[in-house]
């Protein structure tokens, strides 16, 4: 007997998408993506959809073929999920992506749900920044409350002699889009919880994840996070559950986390799965992939334990050599499909173990054979 397949459209053809549809397929379950350019990387294992976010024509077409609608990346407008809404369910919903969209919203929702944040303060003019860093001090950083990811749109200020080149940065962002200043805060660790929320409110987690970020891009992750205590997990989780049942949300996001000393700090909230949730493929019971589609369809939700230790090495610019980590047990290998670029994220490798002094050793291993020990020290330090 024949069945018609469900069909989910995925706004945005990177690789979020690709791995979206990676996960999607062995569950039966066909992904059509739609992104602006043709070479799109989800479009080498994925339907694909050429189209303009304001191409409407386009996009009701795209509508019909799908049975519910999500995106790969946090900077689709949300006028144009919106429209979809109007059209086919659209998870998660447009309100949780536009106030992830924009920074002070953001902040603000946090504060709402109860989890603190650095301190922080609206920019439009000159005026407003010379004022702002009188009131938060230095150091602190000037960003974009719009369109900013990967460490983009932000401006390091370190002392009063820094305004003018920052303004020169980002001022004329401003006008369009708004900025903010929030104080740098000293923190001991970067946490993500990855937290998953079903159509019928059923919510999970998966251990928390460490995190280390080069430049603004996270290069590293580990989990479960060594060194956490239960009682900061637990905290860290329930943050996620308040700002998730506020939202509504439907789908996978992680919650971003500084840590000081014993005190959990709000950063960003990704309302997508995530790169600090990669290591989920290997790693984990069910990856973040497989759970964001069994989500947004109201399928069971799976289970988000972990099969031991695993560490997750991103790749930015290129591809290293694949063969030190295919020689160790548990090593993977994810490339992108992407054209090498400066900054760009073209793959990453998970490293797994059953436990984390197997991982340590792993781990030394591979960053002695591809030159990176560098990359691999903050890991091998946190293991122990």
């Amino acid at each position: 007997m024949s069945r018609t397949l469900p069909t989910v459209g995925i706004l945005g053809g990177g690789q979020l998408a690709r791995m979206l549809a990676l996960a999607a397929a062995p569950l039966g379950i066909r992904t059509l993506a739609v992104d602006a350019t043709a070479d799109a990387c989800a479009g080498q294992v994925s339907g694909l959809v050429v189209a303009a976010w304001d191409d409407e024509a386009a996009l009701a077409e795209f509508a019909r073929q799908v049975d519910v609608v999500t995106f790969d990346f946090e900077n689709v407008p949300a006028a144009t999920a919106e429209r979809l809404a109007g059209r086919v369910d659209v998870f998660p919903n447009p309100r949780a992506l536009a106030v992830a969209q924009d920074r002070l919203s953001e902040k603000t929702l946090f504060r709402e749900s109860g989890l603190n944040t650095p301190e922080f303060a609206v920019v439009d003019t000159r005026d407003d920044l010379v004022a702002a860093v009188g009131r938060i001090g230095l150091p602190a950083i000037l960003k974009t409350r719009r369109l900013g990811y990967d460490g983009k749109g932000q401006f390091r200020l370190k002392a009063p002699a820094d305004i003018d080149a920052a303004w020169a940065a980002l001022g004329d962002a401003a006008s369009g889009h708004g900025l903010i200043l929030e104080a740098f805060v000293p923190f001991d660790r970067e946490l993500s919880v990855l937290a998953v929320r079903g159509r019928d409110g059923a919510f999970r987690t998966w251990p928390l994840t460490r995190n280390w970020h080069v430049d603004g891009v996270l290069s590293l992750s580990l989990a479960p996070a060594p060194g956490t205590s239960d009682a900061l997990e637990q905290e860290a989780v329930a943050h996620a559950r308040a700002i998730a049942e506020r939202l509504d949300y439907v789908g996978v996001f992680a919650l971003e986390l500084f840590v000081r000393g014993n005190e959990l700090l709000g950063n960003e909230m990704a309302p997508r799965v995530h790169n600090s949730g990669h290591w989920t493929i290997e790693g984990a019971h069910t990856s973040q992939f497989e759970n964001h589609i069994r989500a947004v369809l109201g399928l069971p939700l799976g289970d988000t334990g972990v099969r031991g230790a695993s560490a997750m090495l991103n790749w930015i610019g290129e591809m290293p050599d694949p063969a030190p980590v295919l020689s160790v047990a548990d090593g993977h290998w994810h490339d992108y499909g992407k054209e090498a670029r400066p900054g760009r994220k073209v793959g990453h490798a998970t490293i797994c173990a059953t436990d984390a002094g197997s991982l340590r050793a792993k781990l030394v291993e591979v960053g002695a054979a591809l030159g990176r020990e560098g990359q691999v020290a903050p890991a091998v330090e946190a293991l122990g």
